[in-house]
């Protein structure tokens, strides 16, 4: 089979970055894999078993409370470690539906992703819905098809369903020797050799281990089959986006992480080109240049921090350099960078293309904004979305208004919510994606803030951005419907709409208005 190409190097003598996401429905078992990514990197010693509810350790990605209590991820964790020569940045995203929004701005700051599928399950609509949003970004996807050793799908059928589902050409790497109950191992298909389960530290694992003559028969045959009817694996279909490898394992079990992880550092993308509104900027530049995907409150509650998470993209950045804010044009200190791992931090004295580096700050920085030497350029493609579930905030405790107002603002923020200012005066109205979100979002202020709240319905459904170049228009619009207006946390013009007959019928009578669902951040 075609070998992989060579690893390279950004910036010459600088260990090659692999910036990725880990992608899933929940329960795939995506954060067992990330854990055993980790310990396969040497990062940490003993990986947290995902149990149900309060059963469950707490394991290293999902460290809020309200994560612990339900054993779900809520928010994106970023973990750095080494393998094989390079410096891998995972990122780890929510699996459940309701965090969409976190995941889709975390996409925009990796090159590549790993697709987890439950072998029993096949892909699910999470799944289906997290490949369009990399399809979109042009992201390469490796699959792990993980849980064989549990009843699952055929191996094939599974290879079908994702041909099929997501119009992507498949290339075997590992394959499963059985399933569930008769699953004995598994086979290197890139290399020709059987493997067993590779414990962390292992240079090399057992290749002698013991198959029934039936099951080497099938196995002989299933690599025959492979052989003819999938493509070899081309580095380009990969990278563009039209290919993905495929590894069968399990998580759990040890099965095909090191394979995986070292077809990562041979075939995933080092740190790609970025767009901005004036051109694209190569990671091999000098000048230093990053974006904000995520803001995160309250990671040290006792100090009330605030943390960027910035995308490096080009250049060197050392730790003390003055980089200049686009949004306001206004240089910044950068003092104590550090770098994550998960909830844990290390100083970061210097990041390359790829790195994600924590900036803490008060306020400063919000999500999408731009980081330079002095170039005025802003990074594009870092959306909000229109809420699906609009709610009017109760507060118990009328003296906590001014924390309350303090707690909507950080997590809107942040991305857990979005806050819209009704343009007469009632109550603040928050917008989430999902109903479990509104549990964390009062989960989080109760506990962060020490105030507790409620929600009531509102009289809206959803809510829509309106843009227009007609600003007599718009202006006349927001008089006429001002019951219906808000403004959201930048100031931006917002039509609180009570149902699609409502909105379809705007649409109609102010042709010169935009009414979006997305808002790109600036």
């Amino acid at each position: 089979m075609d070998q992989a190409l060579p690893i390279s190097e950004t910036i010459p003598g600088v260990p090659p970055r692999r910036t990725f996401a880990i992608i899933s429905h929940p329960d795939a078992g995506k954060t067992t894999l990330t854990e055993k990514l980790l310990l396969f990197g040497g990062a940490i010693r003993e990986a947290g078993m995902v149990k149900a509810r309060q059963d469950r350790r707490q394991t290293r990605s999902d460290w809020m409370k309200i994560e612990r209590q339900r054993g779900i991820s809520v928010t994106s964790s970023v973990m750095t470690f080494e393998f094989g020569g390079a410096v891998f940045n995972l990122l780890d995203t929510p699996g459940h539906e309701d965090f969409s929004e976190d995941t889709y701005r975390t996409l925009t700051a990796v090159d590549s992703a790993v697709m987890v599928i439950d072998a029993a399950k096949g892909i699910e609509l999470q799944t289906k819905k997290l490949f369009e949003v990399c399809r979109l970004r042009n992201i390469p996807i490796t699959t792990f098809i993980n849980k064989v050793d549990r009843e699952g799908q055929n191996p094939f059928e599974l290879l079908d369903e994702i041909a099929d589902t997501l119009a992507l050409d498949i290339c075997p790497m590992v394959w499963p020797i059985g399933m569930g109950g008769l699953f004995k191992g598994c086979y290197d298909l890139r290399n020709d050799k059987l493997v067993s389960a590779r414990k962390p530290g292992e240079d090399a694992a057992p290749h002698d281990f013991a198959i029934p003559a039936d099951q080497k028969a099938q196995l002989d045959e299933d690599v025959e089959l492979i052989r003819a009817a999938f493509p070899a694996f081309d580095q380009q279909s990969y990278a563009e986006g039209h290919l993905t490898p495929v590894y069968f394992g399990s998580a759990l079990k040890d099965f095909s992480v090191r394979e995986l992880l070292e077809g990562l550092v041979a075939n995933a993308p080092p740190p790609q080109p970025r767009e901005s509104d004036t051109r694209v900027v190569e990671p091999g530049e000098t000048p230093v240049t990053g974006f904000v995907f995520k803001v995160q409150a309250n990671m040290d509650p006792q100090h009330r921090d605030r943390i960027a998470f910035t995308r490096i993209c080009s250049g060197k950045f050392t730790r003390g350099m003055k980089l200049t804010h686009s949004r306001t044009g206004k240089p910044m200190a950068i003092q104590a960078p550090i770098f994550f791992f998960a909830q844990d931090r290390s100083l970061a004295e210097e990041a390359y293309p790829g790195d994600i580096i924590g900036i803490p700050n008060h306020g400063t920085l919000r999500v999408g904004d731009t980081l330079t030497e002095g170039e005025k350029l802003r990074f594009t493609g870092i959306p909000d979305f229109a809420p699906e579930i609009l709610r009017r905030v109760r507060l118990a405790d009328p003296m906590k208004a001014k924390q309350m107002k303090k707690a909507l603002e950080d997590l809107a923020e942040e991305g857990v919510t979005q806050v819209f200012r009704p343009m007469n005066g009632s109550d603040w109205i928050i917008g989430v994606v999902g109903a479990l979100q509104l549990d964390v979002l009062a989960s989080r202020i109760e506990q962060e803030y020490n105030v507790p709240i409620a929600f009531e319905p509102a009289p809206f459904d959803t809510a829509r951005w309106i843009f227009s170049e007609d600003t007599a228009r718009l202006k006349f619009f927001i008089e006429v419907n001002k019951s219906a207006m808000s403004e959201d946390r930048e100031g931006s013009p917002v039509y609180m709409v009570r149902n699609s007959w409502e909105l379809n019928r705007m649409k109609e009578n102010f042709p010169e208005l935009t009414f979006s669902a997305t808002r790109e951040r600036r």
